[in-house]
Order: C-alpha cells, then sequence, then structure tokens
C-alpha cells in the first residue's frame, strides 16, 4: 500500500523535513503529475519547488511554480479551477511527485477537463464513472466561467423553472422512444435526459458523489 502523507497525517501537521531528501533538477524543481482522486484520470503535469511543496502541504491547496513566470501559482487563484490536495506521494527514486486532487472546474486552461486530451492511442474506453464525473464538472465550469452562445449557460440563465421544464420535456421523450420500442431513439432521449439532471444537479449544489452515496445507502 502507498504511504499517503496527507492520509497519514490526517489529523496532525505534516512532518515537512522529508522534503529535504526529495531530488530536485538543477534548477531545484521536481515534476508533479496530478491525478483526480474520484476519477482517477490524469490532470495535468506541473513542476513544484522547495517553497511550493511546502505552501501545498500545509494549505492543502496546490501550488507550482511557474517555469514561464519564474514564480510561484496557486491553480484556481484567478480562473476558480482550484485544487485540494486528497493526497501525496513521491516515487521510489524521490525525483517525481503524485498528487491526487479533488479539482474544481476543469484542469488545463484550453477549457478541457484533463491536459491530456490529445489521443494517439487508448485500448480501454473511459468508464461511465469517469465520463459522467468529466461531463458534470464541464457543467460546473460553464456556470462558474460563462462563455457566449453556449446552450449550457442559456440553461443557467434562464434559471431553475428553464431547466426544470427541459428536465420534464426529456423526460417525455424517454416515455415516447421507449413506448415505441425505438433503442436508438430512446437511447438519444435518455443521452438528453442525462445531461439536463446533470445541469440540475449543478444548479442546486448537488454532486454526483451526493447521488453515489444515496444509492449505496439503498444497497441495504
Amino acid at each position: 500500500m502507498r504511504d499517503n502523507l496527507i492520509e497519514k497525517n490526517k489529523n496532525k501537521e505534516i512532518d515537512l523535513d522529508f522534503i529535504d531528501t526529495l531530488k530536485f533538477d538543477e534548477k531545484c524543481l521536481i515534476p508533479t503529475v496530478v491525478q483526480d482522486v474520484d476519477t482517477k484520470e490524469v490532470l495535468m503535469l506541473a513542476y513544484m519547488n522547495k517553497e511550493s511543496m511546502k505552501k501545498t502541504l500545509t494549505e492543502k491547496r496546490v501550488t507550482y511554480y511557474s517555469r514561464s513566470r519564474k514564480e510561484l501559482w496557486t491553480k484556481g487563484e484567478t480562473s476558480g479551477n482550484t485544487q485540494q490536495v486528497e493526497g501525496f506521494y513521491y516515487d521510489c527514486d524521490k525525483d517525481a511527485i503524485l498528487l491526487l486532487v479533488k479539482q474544481k472546474g476543469v484542469a488545463c486552461h484550453s477549457g478541457n477537463y484533463s491536459c491530456f486530451f490529445n489521443e494517439v492511442f487508448c485500448a480501454k474506453e473511459v468508464s461511465s464513472n469517469e465520463l459522467l464525473q468529466r461531463l458534470y464538472e464541464l457543467i460546473k465550469d460553464r456556470k462558474n466561467n460563462p462563455k457566449e452562445g453556449s446552450y449550457t449557460n442559456y440553461l443557467f440563465d434562464k434559471g431553475l423553472d428553464k431547466i426544470l421544464k427541459k428536465v420534464g420535456e426529456e423526460s417525455a421523450e424517454v416515455i415516447i422512444g421507449a413506448k415505441n420500442e425505438n433503442k436508438n431513439e430512446t437511447i438519444y432521449e435518455i443521452s438528453d435526459l442525462v445531461y439536463h439532471v446533470l445541469v440540475l444537479m449543478v444548479n442546486s449544489n448537488i454532486s454526483i458523489e451526493d447521488i453515489k452515496d444515496e444509492l449505496q445507502g439503498r444497497e441495504s
């Protein structure tokens, strides 16, 4: 089992002396892989120095070192797309860091949830859990960072009544598709319904984890 410094020191202050044992490069930096704690999706690769690492472990909000600006930067301080540290690991050679984070909004400046969206090859399809979480976070980002011409922002601008109306309309479309025994139509309409339900969830501040917890409670 990996030694998670965050979990290990959950109820006490983390001893930062281990930082001096890590192997930083000639510029006093160490590569940092960032992973979503819920979906396990790799979000980005960044760099830390000793100061940013101490700040991150003390405040539990991720701070990196910008190689271009040559200064510390706290993720999300301008965009709002913050990262809360849930896990902190270093590798066997002590020259790389793995962060598990609770991502708010999207991780990439391009607007994508992950910076690793340029696919060359993938033998495994994205899981349904990852897909739903990614879509939820994209919808949440649209709410926090509106984009002109976005249908999602149109729904948020119109408010709860409009969103509820769309959920009702899409529910009816699902019923019609199923009644007609048309599989393709039903799949299409269920997809529309799921999207609008996710919009409703974001608008109502209900997370995917909230729904998972409720469903798990019903298993008994």
